[in-house]
């Protein structure tokens, strides 16, 4: 009976110290995602255009789904709010929260076949998602014109995405060739 007793103390332990592990990564993503959505910026029409994606990606490969979703949420409501741009982030929060959702953690490494069609609804997420955002909550009237017009910053969203999938595969690859994430997923999560 005692013996049962403290294998259930140390299983129990075990789950907390790995809450608190991916609780702090997840802050960590967060930091990052805001540092790089943030300062590593460059301005357009529709605000600007960011590297803040590519640690959305990284986080959703690394962390479990509620923690890379809160991280991607909380890092780029924060770039918004800190950077004059807080209109956008009631759009932002659900965005990448919801990016987040179409990467996995559980392949064994972070640049699979999953995680790079990934970037695909990763990229329409973002087009639609912002473009109907603008075109309803921030013109003066709904209407087909202003969908219209939020729709003509496709292209820097395309930018946006493109610049984050790079970094996101270069670092991905860089940390599956160099053992990092498995040891990562080992000790961390």
């Amino acid at each position: 009976m005692t013996q049962t007793k403290t294998i259930n103390n140390v299983k129990a332990k075990n789950i907390d110290h790995k809450k608190l592990q991916n609780l702090a990564l997840s802050g960590l993503f967060a930091a990052l995602i805001y540092l790089l959505t943030a300062f590593v910026r460059v301005p357009t029409g529709a605000g600007y255009t960011h590297a803040g994606d590519s640690a959305v990606f990284l986080a959703a490969c690394i962390l479990p789904t509620p923690y890379a979703a809160a991280a991607a949420a909380v890092g780029g409501a924060m770039a918004d709010g800190l950077s004059g741009f807080a209109i956008w982030i009631p759009a932002t929060v659900i965005i990448k929260a919801v990016t987040s959702l179409f990467f996995t953690s559980r392949k064994g490494k972070i640049i699979c076949l999953r995680n790079i069609i990934a970037l695909i609804p990763s990229l329409a997420l973002c087009i639609v998602g912002y473009s109907l955002y603008q075109g309803i909550f921030m013109t003066d009237g709904f209407s087909s014109a202003t969908i219209a017009a939020a729709f003509g910053q496709t292209p820097a969203y395309c930018v946006q995405i493109a610049v984050g999938s790079g970094i996101y595969l270069a670092v991905g690859s860089l940390l599956d060739k160099t053992g990092l994430f498995k040891f990562i997923m080992h000790n961390a999560i």
